[in-house]
């Protein structure tokens, strides 16, 4: 069956339609909030999200193609980029997707959580289409996307860019965001702006350190890992730093053991528009 790619600019979205099947994506990929002091442990605590391992709604298989599939991109951006830093996954960002997605609601959240990281959504009902069909959808963004800066998304009138249609691409490719954790799952019932969705397949995935700040671009222009951080020790594999891992692996089920999730930063509000 032919899938056709039409794109409507109501509230910014990208409506990706299909014969018999329907697939939206939220316009913003983060929500960047006033910052706190709170950290990472406390918000997993307050999220409820269980201290023993539960039920994975993504296959090993399918987080492995995700990961390949986020670091392909990265590696090939274009312009090349100096700081371009090996994503991983992480299995406590994971495990807080999973929370949100049990929740079947078609927005961005938690509140709390969103704070400091990034995070991308997709949904689709109908004819079945891979995780990764969904993932590509935010690749596809490229095509909306001018590098430097995120908000510009169509460069020929940034004035009209408040619903953004590029933000899940620059999260993807945002050099710092060096972790990823996601999760997939079914909902019976989906309100979708208004309307209610049967038998949905809900992917969220979630960042850190959090991308698509405003005034920075998503990564440094120049020779592929020229610009790496010093924790890279000038490691360099597939035009990307490169520290040797390719899964963290959290110890402490207490809390995330990581750097801080916003990276130091004072946070701003994205000129998006709200869903």
């Amino acid at each position: 069956m032919t899938l056709f790619h039409v794109h409507l600019y109501f509230t910014g979205s990208v409506f990706w339609m299909m014969q018999k099947s329907s697939s939206f994506m939220l316009p913003n990929s983060t929500e960047l909030l006033s910052s706190t002091r709170s950290t990472t442990a406390d918000l997993t605590v307050s999220l409820g999200v269980p201290r023993n391992r539960r039920k994975r709604y993504i296959s090993p298989r399918e987080m492995s193609a995700l990961l390949d599939y986020h670091n392909q991109v990265r590696a090939q951006v274009s312009p090349p980029a100096a700081n371009m830093e090996y994503m991983v996954w992480d299995e406590r960002l994971a495990r807080s997707a999973e929370a949100w997605a049990e929740q079947c609601i078609w927005d961005h959240g938690p509140p709390q959580l969103l704070k400091f990281i990034g995070q991308n959504l997709a949904i689709r009902s109908g004819r079945y289409r891979s995780l990764m069909d969904l993932v590509k959808s935010w690749h596809y963004e490229k095509q909306q996307y001018s590098y430097p800066y995120p908000y510009e998304c169509r460069p020929s009138c940034p004035l009209k860019c408040s619903g953004s249609v590029c933000t899940h691409y620059t999260q993807m490719v945002w050099a710092s965001s060096n972790r990823v954790g996601c999760a997939i799952r079914t909902c019976t019932n989906m309100n979708v702006w208004g309307s209610t969705w049967r038998q949905v397949v809900y992917l969220v995935c979630n960042y850190a350190i959090k991308g698509n700040w405003i005034g920075e671009a998503p990564y440094k222009m120049g020779k592929p890992c020229s610009a790496c951080p010093p924790s890279y020790g000038g490691t360099c594999n597939n035009n990307m730093c490169y520290s040797g891992r390719t899964q963290l692996v959290n110890a402490n089920r207490d809390g995330f053991k990581m750097a801080p999730l916003n990276g130091g930063k004072n946070e701003e509000s994205l000129r998006s528009g709200k869903h």
